[in-house]
């Protein structure tokens, strides 16, 4: 392992979050947040309200670097998600004397093989450490203690049989959790939205200074739907 700070892969949504919030929790100096900004859908990547991350890392205090990843067309799911590792390596690669290197990366990855295992892979490449506190743990369990932590977080993309046009911007609270577990034993909708059946953006936490609060229309498509955020600022403390 190398000598340097923390980078932390972060959305905005609830997983890299939640990830970021237990790594300061356990005392990591992470020094950087790093968002991937797909220019279309991405196999490794959160892709929704990307770009409200300077907005939540204001708000959290930390840097945030963004990272622009090109569309790849006409690559298999393997090669894309190769693709897309790369260029989040050579980011880091890139900020790593500006940090006094790579210490370590904090993930927020749930279930997907594929993208730890490429992480993993990625990390063993640099010499850093992989922190992915979210990793193997109970879907229900985790969404309660992510709710219990004070987390605020509203759906912002829906892409799933049971999830129909009422998702689309509302707040993921315990009511929703339930009911979510509801769809899990009906459709196999994932509840936390692992396989991209929803996407979210966390609006206040423990961890943020003010919250996020914005404007935004609803764009439903027939069978998904997403919100698009017209404006967004930070609110009062």
């Amino acid at each position: 392992m190398t000598s340097g700070r923390w980078v932390s892969l972060f959305s905005g949504g609830k997983d890299s979050s939640w990830a970021l919030y237990r790594a300061l929790q356990t005392g990591l100096d992470v020094g950087r947040l790093l968002t991937v900004h797909p220019e279309t859908d991405s196999y490794m990547y959160h892709v929704p309200a990307t770009g409200l991350a300077g907005l939540a890392a204001e708000s959290i205090g930390i840097p945030l670097v963004d990272v622009s990843q090109p569309a790849l067309e006409g690559h298999d799911s393997g090669e894309r998600g190769d693709a897309e590792t790369e260029t989040l390596e050579t980011a880091l690669g890139e900020l790593a004397p500006e940090i006094g290197g790579i210490k370590g990366v904090v993930a927020g990855a749930v279930e997907s093989e594929f993208q730890t295992s490429r992480i993993e892979a990625m990390c063993e490449r640099l010499d850093a450490d992989l922190y992915a506190p979210l990793w193997r743990e109970d879907p229900m369990a985790l969404g309660e203690s992510i709710l219990e932590a004070g987390f605020e977080i509203y759906i912002v993309q829906v892409a799933a049989g049971g999830l129909d046009e009422s998702w689309v911007g509302r707040q993921l609270d315990a009511a929703a959790l339930a009911e979510l577990r509801e769809l899990n034993d009906r459709y196999g909708v994932h509840i936390l939205g692992e396989g991209g059946e929803f996407e979210t953006l966390v609006t206040d936490a423990p961890h943020m200074d003010r919250p996020i609060e914005f404007e935004a229309e609803t764009v439903w498509e027939g069978t998904r739907g997403h919100l698009e955020i017209t404006d967004a600022w930070l609110g009062d403390e």
